[in-house]
């Protein structure tokens, strides 16, 4: 997990760095662990803002390994300042805090609720198995609804945004029409994580619809595209079809037996998202999961 063969440092713009893991040409990455099956297998990119000497970290990654190569490259960087950020609760976002215990941690309230209610089977992974996190550092500052902070010259807004998880945060720079999206956003389809939600997130998504945005970079998606153009606006509107194509399969069984490329035909077909193999598992449970919510 950590021999780092397949992790990379993508140079995206002048003040945005990618560390990229996961997705390596003809590896088989296993379903035996949270980090190979949930993380590795479809590919993590965690961010980080950099100007005058100072960084955002936007995620720690999936190990602490993960968490202190970020932290080494941005030292190398001659970065002095560092503020880290969490997208959301979920253990492939959080496993590297420990490298960054003595800088400020920012989350939302949510966030930080999430993590105190199950930090204790995280330590021993138990939560949802090995590895265990441990230790795992909560966030030291939380924020409602919006905050804006500055990294150097940049303005950086963070956002809650209720989509894939009810913490989401984003992160938002108005001057340069960039969206860091962590998990409310992602290629090939997205994780339903709470599928009692998806009348609310795809509301959340419409809001966000409403943001100036040029360029996309969410923490799941092809590293070819996160490394080139990053990802259009449009992104959005494909993640929601297809949480609207989910509800509909649980009514239509017709639907529900489609092949993953024929369910989200028009987005492919469009061009706002890229079919990847390992989302077949994904979009299996996804269907099994909002399926057992409507039941419930």
């Amino acid at each position: 997990m950590t021999d780092f063969k397949h992790f990379r440092v993508l140079r995206l713009t002048d003040n945005l760095i990618g560390f990229y893991d996961g997705r390596g040409e003809g590896v088989a990455y296993g379903t035996d662990n949270w980090v190979n099956a949930g993380a590795l297998s479809l590919g993590i990119c965690s961010y980080a803002l950099v100007d005058e000497g100072e960084a955002l970290v936007y995620d720690t990654h999936v190990s602490p390994a993960h968490g202190e190569m970020i932290r080494r490259t941005l030292h190398k960087m001659h970065v002095s300042k560092i503020t880290v950020v969490l997208s959301h609760w979920h253990l492939d976002h959080v496993a590297g805090t420990c490298a960054f215990d003595d800088c400020e941690i920012i989350a939302n309230r949510l966030t930080l609720q999430a993590l105190e209610k199950n930090k204790a089977a995280i330590e021993t992974g138990t939560l949802h198995g090995p590895p265990a996190i441990h230790p795992l550092v909560l966030p030291t500052r939380i924020y409602e609804d919006q905050l804006t902070l500055h990294v150097g010259s940049l303005e950086v807004q963070l956002r809650h945004v209720a989509a894939h998880s009810r913490d989401g945060t984003v992160l938002y720079l108005p001057d340069e029409a960039l969206l860091l999206a962590g998990d409310t956003l992602e290629d090939t389809v997205s994780w339903v994580a709470e599928p009692d939600t998806i009348p609310e997130q795809l509301e959340a998504l419409d809001r966000m619809w409403g943001w100036e945005i040029e360029k996309v970079y969410p923490n799941h998606g092809d590293p070819m595209i996160i490394e080139g153009t990053g990802y259009r606006k449009t992104l959005i509107r494909a993640n929601q079809q297809y949480l609207r194509s989910l509800q509909r399969a649980t009514r239509e069984e017709d639907i529900a037996t489609l092949p993953l490329k024929e369910f989200i035909a028009g987005p492919l077909q469009a061009g706002w998202v890229n079919y990847y193999e390992p989302y077949e598992r994904v979009h299996a449970e996804n269907l099994a999961r909002v399926k057992m919510a409507v039941v419930r």
